[in-house]
């Protein structure tokens, strides 16, 4: 029974009613051979999970975001003193969520999942393209089937989709119409074996089957053209953590920690408990397990906005800081301000998808103009040049703000401090080719390289990581997994068959514990932290004639190895060629300088010619008695802000020592 239902709704042939998107290639005929255990032979069943499903009976379609535009968009153009932070539309275009469908490293990823296991891709679909998913467009799990025009498939994680979000858990202060919505869906999933979702995670959401269209402020004064319902839910954490914790079902948790699977498939998960399936992805439950979840931290403006007091507590706080008392809407009539009115930025550590997007989707018609709406350069995009390098800014800034470094010297050694200011590892997310690492320069007296650790190639893609420290999650597969699929058993890019945790070195948030972070799988592996502990300690020896140090963090997105293997296990089309080139193109996914810091090994030697001799003892009287400003930092010799008669001894004392 459960089968057919499933099946009734889940077609398996679906009629291509639009375009397939230009330039990412849809499936064709096969080019090379994949290893004989592949795909494994799992189905549509196999990755069944609970909410609001595919075609679900008197269900309003989602609405695409340009039905939006109109209201929410503009307000350059037509409301100067509203500042562009506010405007909905222009910052959502921006954002990963808006160009999720397109993608080009998901189209990549989305097919070697689909080679790797029989509708592997269904798992990935129902994030990326929540209007598709929901009506039925699919299957094919490849994407074949989505609707380039007219539809939100290709708008990633539209407006309406999140507007339209019902808290599974029916809180405080849900809107009473949420009642009878979950009550009939609880009614509809029995049907098919399944409950509520009792945890955000793996697009498990609950969708309004009416358009009525939700946030978190009371419009009843100066009601909408068109249905609204107030909810709290939308500034809550767990709406993100709908996609943002992200399970694999074809495994099954064992006691001893270890997943199994690929052996009972064509049937859905034994417990449907995300903690019971393999960990892909964990930012919200990394979220739920720090101090920012237990009371927020004090973030004194860290990530901007207006925060009445810079406590951040939730996803939102960070990623869409509050703007202050400002309209969400700019048509006339409709001024009355919102206090706290979030900016939809969704800002992440994306520095480059953007200008893929923008270079691959060029087929869309303009938007009329009306009532003042600028004409976006594409249709299907809603992107601009000042968007998306507005959006890549405040991504890296984000980036830059979520660390702090911190060096100091033990004994012969440049100890060097990375310490995470964010509410979840560092990095996090999907971390597949995601990762930091750490550059260290140390350079002599007349600033020329003694010895470098951590260097990185632009031109090439190439780190030379085996001398320096590099924070990344590595996931493979065992000898068990791999004899089943043909794949050798270690490392592995192919995440919808990884089904071990081979090293985890992130960075843990402030207020980290092991055990709550093991509850969730999110623990380290191969590492240690203590309890406590949002920081990670390396010392470098510092070589003979170095002066000084110049040590930097660098983020990257998309490393070589993992593009490569996008380019290189793609048998089926020429998606993974595509995202390769685009990779290229754009930089070869830049790395982005998070922090940098500088050391002076000796700051005694205040001429930086390696020696403490009379030239600094000169150099220092010219600074004598004043206070340590810029010029006279380095004369501040014991640090105490002035420079006095106590520097001059401690200099004294000095005298003929070699640096450092």
């Amino acid at each position: 029974m459960v089968s057919n239902l499933r099946r009734r709704w889940r077609p398996w042939t679906a009629a291509v009613v639009g375009v397939v998107v230009v330039g990412l290639g849809g499936p064709g005929v096969v080019a090379r051979m994949g290893p004989p255990g592949l795909p494994v032979s799992s189905t549509l069943e196999d990755f069944l999970l609970p909410g609001t499903q595919p075609l679900q009976p008197l269900f309003t379609p989602i609405a695409q975001s340009y039905d939006c535009v109109l209201c929410h968009g503009g307000f350059d153009r037509t409301r100067p003193p509203i500042p562009l932070d506010v405007e909905p539309y222009r910052n959502w275009a921006g954002s990963m969520m808006a160009q999720a469908a397109r993608d080009p490293i998901f189209w990549a990823a989305l097919t070697v999942a689909n080679q790797d296991a029989g509708s592997g891709g269904d798992l990935c679909l129902r994030c990326h393209t929540p209007g598709g998913w929901l009506d039925g467009r699919s299957t094919p799990t490849d994407g074949s089937a989505l609707i380039h025009h007219f539809t939100a498939d290709f708008d990633g994680v539209t407006c309406n989709a999140c507007h339209r979000m019902v808290d599974p858990l029916g809180g405080a202060g849900s809107p009473p119409e949420d009642v009878a919505i979950l009550d009939e869906l609880e009614t509809l999933l029995f049907g098919l074996g399944l409950d509520l979702p009792s945890e955000p995670g793996s697009g498990n959401y609950i969708m309004d089957p009416m358009d009525r269209r939700r946030g978190p402020f009371d419009l009843t004064a100066l009601p909408p053209p068109h249905f609204w319902l107030e909810s709290p839910f939308h500034q809550e954490s767990a709406l993100c953590g709908t996609c943002h914790d992200v399970s694999n079902p074809l495994y099954v948790r064992q006691l001893d920690g270890t997943y199994i699977g690929l052996n009972d498939l064509d049937s859905p998960h034994p417990t449907m408990d995300k903690f019971d399936m393999f960990p892909v992805e964990r930012t919200y439950s990394e979220w739920a397990s720090s101090q920012f979840a237990a009371g927020g931290v004090q973030m004194n403006g860290r990530f901007g906005g207006a925060h009445p007091t810079g406590i951040m507590e939730t996803c939102q706080d960070c990623h869409m800081p509050d703007q202050g008392t400002f309209p969400g809407c700019r048509v006339p009539g409709y001024e009355a301000g919102h206090p706290g009115m979030p900016a939809h930025f969704f800002n992440g550590a994306n520095n480059w998808v953007l200008k893929a997007v923008d270079a691959l989707y060029t087929d869309g018609d303009p938007i009329p103009p009306a009532l003042g709406d600028p004409v976006f350069e594409d249709e299907s995009t809603g992107l601009t040049m000042d968007i998306i390098d507005d959006s890549i800014a405040r991504a890296e800034q984000m980036l830059r703000d979520a660390s702090d470094l911190e060096l100091s010297v033990v004994g012969s050694d440049l100890k060097v401090r990375v310490i995470n200011m964010c509410g979840h590892k560092l990095p996090t997310g999907y971390h597949e080719g995601r990762r930091m690492w750490l550059n260290v320069m140390f350079l002599d007296a007349n600033d020329q390289l003694v010895l470098e650790h951590g260097a990185y190639d632009s031109g090439t893609g190439v780190l030379t990581a085996g001398d320096t420290k590099v924070y990344e999650a590595v996931f493979g597969l065992d000898a068990a997994v791999a004899a089943k699929t043909g794949l050798p058993a270690g490392p592995s890019f192919h995440f919808i068959l990884n089904n071990v945790v081979l090293f985890d070195n992130r960075i843990p948030p402030i207020g980290f514990t092991n055990a709550a972070f093991e509850a969730v799988q999110a623990e380290p592996v191969g590492y240690v932290y203590a309890d406590g502990q949002n920081y990670d300690d390396t010392l470098f020896a510092v070589p003979v004639g170095a002066a000084k140090a110049v040590v930097t963090l660098y983020f990257q997105l998309t490393s070589k190895e993992y593009i490569e293997f996008l380019r290189d296990e793609n048998v089926t089309d020429d998606r993974g060629e595509i995202a390769y080139a685009q990779w290229v193109l754009h930089g070869k996914s830049p790395a982005v300088d998070m922090d940098t810091a500088v050391f002076v090994f000796c700051p005694e030697d205040i001429t930086g010619d390696g020696v403490v001799n009379v030239l600094d003892l000169i150099d220092l009287l010219l600074c004598f008695g004043l206070p340590a400003v810029p010029g006279c930092e380095a004369e501040d010799v014991n640090g105490d802000g002035t420079v006095n008669v106590l520097d001059l001894i401690d200099l004294l004392l000095l005298f003929g020592q070699v640096c450092p």
